[in-house]
């Protein structure tokens, strides 16, 4: 589908997707964080709809090894192409970004390096570490690429002690040639498969993005191949097209919805659940890292989940 035919299918968005912007100092002084440390966050770069409010609570999911990834998934606004080369001091300077924040839980994810040898789980690892060294209680959640299935790759992060493992599904295996023609289901699930089977003492997440064509039973059976794989911690969102160049939406999940779609993925079996259309797959995350590591279910109030 060309740029121009996205763009004669675009939804309007419906009153739920409508929310006030935070405002206030903290925003700023993030934002001037950032651009002084040349740093990439994830909620620049995708156009995420949170990032008013995460920067305004003082926090960002930090994108690592450059703006450009090597894939051109149809649904994601970073940018693709030719990536720049490594940074050596990267990992140095996000740890010092982190420190000058006072953050205490970090999020890390990159942009897909099918170029690198191991896809830039040494750089993962080296992050991670660095945090630590800077942050000595700092926890840190790695949001990570298929690295082409390569396990070795898999266990550098692992081994480097994330305090969860994140690899996201993002859709329903019928829709991966339209939306993420350069990824494979089964090698995601595998992903998470090994994480939990080598290392079970670290919880495991994943999210997908609701609206782009799903059927329910697509979805429950994708909580199922979750779960057997050992997933533990799930978060389901709303699909926004970021601009025209992106595969457009299909539908607008209404929040209730998406209530009982956490519902349905809790009594199924996993252990933290965040659902509702602003859900991302960083947001609120250090309250589902803990759910994780804890027991029993959130029953905390919802609505920062729906936007309500």
């Amino acid at each position: 589908m060309s740029r121009s035919e996205y763009s004669k299918t675009r939804l309007r968005k419906p009153a739920w997707l409508k929310r006030r912007l935070p405002t206030g100092a903290a925003y700023e002084q993030v934002r001037a964080l950032l651009k002084k440390s040349g740093l990439h966050t994830v909620c620049q770069e995708a156009l995420c709809p949170n990032i008013w409010e995460c920067f305004s609570r003082g926090t960002a999911t930090f994108l690592i090894m450059g703006p450009n990834c090597t894939r051109a998934c149809r649904f994601c606004a970073v940018g693709h192409g030719d990536p720049a080369p490594l940074d050596p001091l990267e990992p140095v300077h996000v740890a010092e970004t982190v420190q000058a924040m006072g953050l205490t839980y970090v999020v890390i994810t990159s942009v897909t390096r099918d170029d690198l040898p191991d896809g830039g789980a040494a750089v993962f690892a080296r992050t991670i570490q660095e945090i630590r060294d800077h942050v000595a209680r700092a926890r840190v959640e790695v949001l990570i690429p298929d690295f082409q299935g390569n396990r070795e790759a898999l266990n550098t992060v692992m081994h480097a002690r994330p305090a969860i493992l994140n690899h996201n599904v993002e859709t329903v295996p019928r829709l991966y040639p339209r939306v993420r023609p350069g990824a494979d289901y089964l090698r995601s699930l595998e992903i998470l498969r090994w994480a939990m089977a080598e290392h079970p003492s670290i919880p495991t997440k994943s999210g997908l993005m609701l609206g782009l064509g799903e059927s329910k039973p697509e979805v429950e059976k994708i909580f199922h191949d979750l779960l057997n794989a050992g997933c533990q911690v799930l978060t389901l969102g709303q699909y926004l097209q970021p601009s025209t160049g992106q595969v457009p939406v299909e539908r607008y999940v209404p929040p209730e919805e998406f209530d009982k779609w956490r519902d349905k993925a809790l009594d199924m079996g996993f252990r933290a659940v965040a659902s509702g259309p602003f859900v991302r797959s960083s947001y609120r995350a250090e309250a589902l890292c803990a759910k994780a590591r804890g027991a029993g279910r959130i029953t905390a109030d919802r609505s920062w989940e729906t936007g309500r």
